[in-house]
């Protein structure tokens, strides 16, 4: 089992900041909803801490509380292409240390924050605007990153 100890601390803060990454740039992918959007990403995280023993990586990650640095970004495109790019960094982590079963639980977890978080707020009468579904696909080709 991959734990917190199977990394460097730069590389765990990395791991951790993952998930909130993607569901930042999910609520900047449209306007609006952003304090649902918050709560929906806080939720995603209780959620996975009920789960507690499928994975103890995934345990060890929502055991902390999220963490996103709001003031590193000047627009939504640079927080895009910084958050996509330390996914990447993510994937490429993962595969060097965590077992297939594990990186397929971040992914998933990291899609789940990312859906939770799009489908917090309607716009234009949408579950999930078609801006935050390109987010998302975004998201899940930057996790694959390290299989391809």
């Amino acid at each position: 089992m991959t734990t917190k100890a199977d990394f460097s601390p730069a590389e765990w803060e990395t791991v951790l900041e993952g998930p909130p990454a993607a569901g930042l740039m999910v609520i900047t992918a449209s306007h609006g909803g952003t304090f649902r959007e918050t709560v929906a990403m806080s939720k995603a995280y209780a959620e996975a801490r009920a789960q507690h023993g499928e994975s103890e990586l995934l345990d060890e990650i929502v055991a902390e509380k999220p963490r996103m640095e709001h003031g590193k970004f000047h627009s939504p495109e640079e927080l895009r292409e910084l958050s996509l790019g330390h996914l990447r960094e993510v994937a490429m982590l993962l595969e060097h240390s965590a077992t297939a079963e594990e990186r397929a639980d971040y992914r998933r977890f990291v899609l789940t924050v990312a859906d939770k978080v799009a489908e917090a707020h309607r716009e234009g009468g949408q579950a999930i605007s078609p801006a935050e579904q390109q987010a998302i696909q975004d998201i899940t080709t930057a996790l694959e990153t390290a299989d391809s």
